[in-house]
């Protein structure tokens, strides 16, 4: 009975401290906001940093598309495809469909075609033949989505999925410590010095922490990457000559 009785008062305290912690962050919030008031200013090179992370950020998402779209460039294919995919992922399904190669739907007709016209047609055998060849160029293109699908698209997928967004975490964090800590700063006096002390050194800690994140992604070598890319793009383009 005790213990619950603790466990209650404990809970409470909690509760009371994050509530306070929120008045106080909003409070700060619209201080700046709408009074004007100014917070704590980060360096220039914590700013240029983050704007180049924030560049960052939007153009891995945007050559992800335009990449796909280079390589898959029907649109009503491409939402299909990724529907299908989405259900074999539901089910369980470690891979789903391929893009449909035009080459392979090219393929399928000449073959069809070829086939209903048999060899005593010289129409046949060659719908036949360059059916065949279609055939295999459509598994190299299939090939070659693959392969960047794995070396280009998934790496950089995962730098935004991974360290974009632990870098927005870090920088979401920074944002509210700093707000807590001009609302702390600004009744100084009032509040106890250890208070305001522990909000400095919490507010420090998360900028370190966020510049460290962000140099890291910065001073990546992402060079192989895009030479992966263009080396694949070329041999698409030769295909398509």
């Amino acid at each position: 009975m005790k213990t619950t009785q603790h466990t209650r008062v404990w809970l409470s305290e909690q509760l009371c401290s994050i509530q306070g912690w929120s008045r106080a962050f909003l409070l700060q919030k619209v201080s700046e906001k709408v009074g004007g008031a100014e917070g704590t200013k980060l360096d220039e090179d914590f700013k240029e940093m983050e704007r180049k992370v924030d560049v960052t950020s939007r153009a891995v998402m945007e050559i992800m598309t335009k990449t796909i779209e280079y390589l898959q460039p029907n649109p009503a294919s491409r939402a299909k495809l990724t529907m299908l995919n989405t259900m074999s992922k539901i089910r369980g399904q470690e891979k789903g469909p391929g893009y449909p190669q035009a080459e392979a739907l090219l393929a399928e007709a000449m073959i069809k075609f070829g086939k209903e016209l048999g060899d005593e047609c010289n129409f046949g055998p060659a719908l036949g033949d360059v059916g065949e060849a279609m055939r295999e160029l459509s598994e190299v293109k299939d090939s070659l989505d693959i392969d960047v699908k794995q070396n280009f698209i998934d790496p950089l997928q995962n730098l935004h999925d991974k360290d974009l967004r632990e870098i927005q975490h870090h920088l979401k964090k920074l944002e509210g410590r700093r707000l807590d800590f001009d609302y702390k700063k600004k009744r100084q006096g009032k509040l106890p010095d250890d208070e305001l002390r522990q909000a400095l050194e919490k507010f420090d800690e998360s900028k370190e922490i966020a510049e460290s994140s962000m140099f890291n992604l910065l001073e990546m070598d992402v060079s192989k990457l895009f030479f992966c890319l263009l080396h694949m793009c070329l041999i698409n383009a030769f295909l398509n000559d």
